[in-house]
């Protein structure tokens, strides 16, 4: 009497983020930036740096400079395996 579960890909297991969104020129992708702080090694000045990530945005519902929560999934193309979980904040007009 075993009992299996089938192991699925659930919200506590996503890497999820938060970033604003740099270009919605795209059909049913957006290209959000995400920040961080790094402390330089030596002289130990917080330093900010940048990564952009394509997302997957199935409504078009993303503006830029909306801040938005991403999760990781497959990949859907070449640069795309981010998807859209949530839009914070909308961009001020």
């Amino acid at each position: 009497m075993t009992d299996k579960t089938e192991k699925t890909v659930s919200q506590e297991n996503q890497r999820t983020v938060t970033g604003k969104v740099v270009s919605n020129k795209m059909d049913k992708t957006v290209s959000v930036s995400i920040e961080r702080k790094v402390k330089h090694p030596l002289y130990g000045k917080y330093l900010r740096r940048s990564t952009k990530f394509m997302v997957h945005d199935e409504d078009n519902a993303c503006n830029e400079g909306d801040v938005i929560t991403i999760a990781e999934c497959t990949p859907l193309s070449k640069n795309k395996s981010w998807r859209l979980v949530e839009i914070i904040e909308r961009a001020k007009a």
